[in-house]
């Protein structure tokens, strides 16, 4: 009997994705059973790109069977990939051809109002997640994903980030921790990834670890992009140890708070005031904006209360965070309108940047609106909250004319 491995998910409810049985055996040739819907239609595509992917392997005898529900190439690619390594141990890629548009690399102070979480093994997720027009798009390996699954999910998210088109999303990835998070590092660092978001982070080791790992693999592969970190602060003892954390090293772009395990490590309950959580949040936010990156909230998981999500959006945006993560595409808009500039906001710019330029005009060293002086760095975030409502209202118009 030969040796049997099988991957990926189908059953009810399964889309956008397929199981693969490979079976191994000696002197049969190749057999090759496709169960899938659209087989008439995709059937000779589905065989030709399996056999290719054998062929690359040397895999001259065996069975495999693939129950389709939908899945895209790379999708198919990676399931395919996963068993074909797991039963000949093997390290060697098969890498399918990466998009233009996936080699771009993100700005260091780039707007992270939103940031949406995707499980890492669920394809039909992540396909179209893009055209809601997130800030970041977060293909997930840590929680999101199985235990059972997390190393064929490596082969999903990798394919992801070469062949699915994110719309101009940030392309971020959060590994696993420990030495899990740091393997998962050789998995997607060399495919373009634009930024790590590192969970459960308590010391600045934690950071330097991941950040040592990213410069290796980046002079290994001979990548010119950066690659941003974002560390998550979780715990009690991160919290009080965020400024170390966001000071670590100088690729870190954000600090981000995830509530749900902080409130559980100290005990306690989130509620919608969040008194709870108050101290730990101020603490992100000043060590953030001591360190000159961004802070970043947590994501607020009804994903049915949109007021509830309004007001939370609001109240963080009070305490100064930046951005906060969202679960469904459907917060998204949500928390872009609640981060983008007030009227009042824009208004009090739009009378800074004109008296600004009055006092250059005039040859003045000094600029005051009414008694109150300003200086450079005041007009810099006048001159940043205007083209900030620019595209958030750009951002809004592509929003309605997707859903309405």
């Amino acid at each position: 009997m030969g040796i049997v491995v099988i991957t990926g998910n189908t059953g009810k409810g399964i889309r956008s994705d397929c199981s693969v049985t490979l079976k191994l055996h000696d002197n049969k040739g190749i057999q090759l059973e496709i169960l899938s819907k659209v087989e008439t239609i995709f059937g000779e595509d589905i065989r030709r790109e399996t056999m290719e992917i054998l062929n690359f392997y040397g895999i001259s005898n065996a069975s495999v069977t693939i129950d389709d529900s939908g899945a895209i190439p790379l999708v198919i690619a990676a399931r395919l990939e996963a068993a074909i390594r797991k039963a000949l141990y093997s390290d060697k890629e098969f890498l399918l051809p990466a998009l233009a548009g996936n080699k771009e690399a993100s700005a260091r102070d780039k707007n992270r109002f939103s940031r949406l979480y995707l499980p890492g093994n669920n394809p039909a997720l992540m396909i179209n997640a893009g055209i809601h027009h997130p800030d970041g798009i977060i293909l997930d390996l840590e929680d999101a994903v199985a235990p059972e699954k997390k190393d064929e999910a490596r082969y999903l998210v990798r394919n992801a980030l070469r062949g699915i088109d994110f719309y101009g999303s940030e392309r971020m990835v959060r590994i696993n921790q420990g030495e899990r998070g740091l393997e998962d590092l050789d998995w997607i660092i060399p495919h373009y990834v634009n930024l790590i978001l590192l969970p459960k982070c308590e010391n600045a080791d934690q950071v330097k670890a991941v950040d040592e790992r990213i410069k290796r693999l980046r002079k290994k592969h001979h990548l010119n992009n950066p690659v941003w970190i974002m560390p998550i602060v979780e715990s009690a003892m991160g919290v009080l140890n965020a400024l170390q954390i966001a000071t670590a090293s100088d690729n870190i772009v954000a600090l981000a708070i995830g509530l749900e395990d902080y409130t559980a490590d100290i005990g306690t309950r989130r509620t919608e005031e969040g008194t709870e959580s108050f101290f730990a949040r101020s603490m992100v936010v000043n060590a953030a904006r001591a360190a000159g990156i961004q802070p970043i909230d947590s994501v607020f998981s009804d994903v049915a209360d949109m007021e509830g999500l309004r007001k939370n959006v609001l109240r963080s945006k009070a305490l100064g965070f930046d951005g906060m993560g969202c679960i469904h595409p459907r917060q998204i808009n949500v928390i872009h309108e609640a981060f983008a500039p007030s009227p009042d906001e824009i208004e009090k710019a739009k009378k800074i940047v004109i008296a600004f330029h009055k006092a250059q005009e005039l040859g003045l060293g000094v600029v005051a609106i009414g008694s109150k002086m300003i200086d450079a760095p005041v007009v810099k975030r006048a001159i940043n909250t205007i083209n900030l409502a620019i595209r958030m209202n750009k951002l809004a118009q592509n929003w309605r004319e997707t859903y309405e």
